[in-house]
């Protein structure tokens, strides 16, 4: 991420989960068992094949997930991970942490072979579930302390937005970088994919607020509009790639109009 000058701030309220917590912990324990199986089945050429993600193999990306849920399986990880990224990104003259935070965890699991990266994966999903899990509801409903940038303006989350959504969409979008790479088929279904495409549908809804008709296609997709205008169409994952800043799988995708508004992952 490069970002130039002092990004403005928004004046809006900080984002709040629109999905009930215990869905949202189902939402992510079938996410991180997704992820498990799909990283099961890497071969050794697989594991370093480049992704979307500048200077990240599939190795990396998997290193970056693994030290995610590290973070959220312990309190005293979490506040070690958010310091040292917090430092890191001051350090950088960076308005916000979140790059120094996934190359720290991306440094910390560099040395794991990768059979110790698939075990762990396999340890920590449900502790990770769990930590999210036994978050209090007052406690999900405090704004976090460092505002995130999305569409070039600076917003305020709460607590309960990066846990019960943030860090469900994150691995669900490595996962998605992580077909691309190996070419791989994807895992979907309309019970799992299918509702994290209509949250995140939503969201960009109500992040560009104009009238709309998008039909996404494949097991995840389906039909949202509001207003009347020319159908935007193309497939439910990759409209989540497009509006997570990535290209789409698809030739001839591009990121126009609506399209150019982008949802946090």
């Amino acid at each position: 991420m490069t970002v130039t000058g002092t990004p403005e701030r928004s004046r809006s309220a900080p984002r709040t989960a629109t999905i009930d917590h215990d869905a949202a912990m189902g939402l992510a324990a079938t996410e991180y068992e997704r992820g498990a199986g799909l990283i099961a089945r890497l071969d050794a050429a697989q594991w370093s094949a480049p992704t979307v993600n500048t200077g990240w193999d599939v190795r990396a990306t998997v290193g970056h997930s693994v030290g995610m849920m590290e973070m959220i399986s312990s309190v005293p990880r979490l506040a070690r991970q958010q310091l040292a990224a917090q430092r890191a990104a001051r350090r950088a003259g960076a308005p916000v942490s979140i790059d120094a935070l996934t190359a720290l965890q991306v440094r910390l699991n560099a040395g794991l072979t990768v059979e110790e990266l698939v075990g762990r994966w396999r340890a920590l999903a449900p502790k990770a579930v769990r930590g999210r899990r036994r978050i209090p509801a007052f406690v999900r409903r405090r704004k976090l302390p460092e505002r995130q940038l999305v569409n070039g303006q600076l917003e305020s989350w709460t607590l309960g937005y990066l846990v019960d959504v943030i860090l469900t969409r994150d691995p669900f979008m490595h996962r998605l970088d992580l077909y691309a790479a190996t070419g791989l088929a994807p895992v979907v279904t309309a019970e799992h994919e299918g509702r994290l495409v209509d949250d995140v549908v939503r969201e960009w809804a109500g992040r560009h607020g104009q009238p709309y008709v998008l039909e996404l296609t494949g097991p995840a997709g389906g039909r949202w509009s509001s207003g009347t205008g020319a159908p935007v169409s193309l497939d439910a994952l990759d409209f989540c790639r497009v509006v997570s800043g990535r290209p789409a799988v698809a030739a001839g995708v591009e990121p126009t109009g609506l399209l150019t508004t982008q949802v946090p992952f």
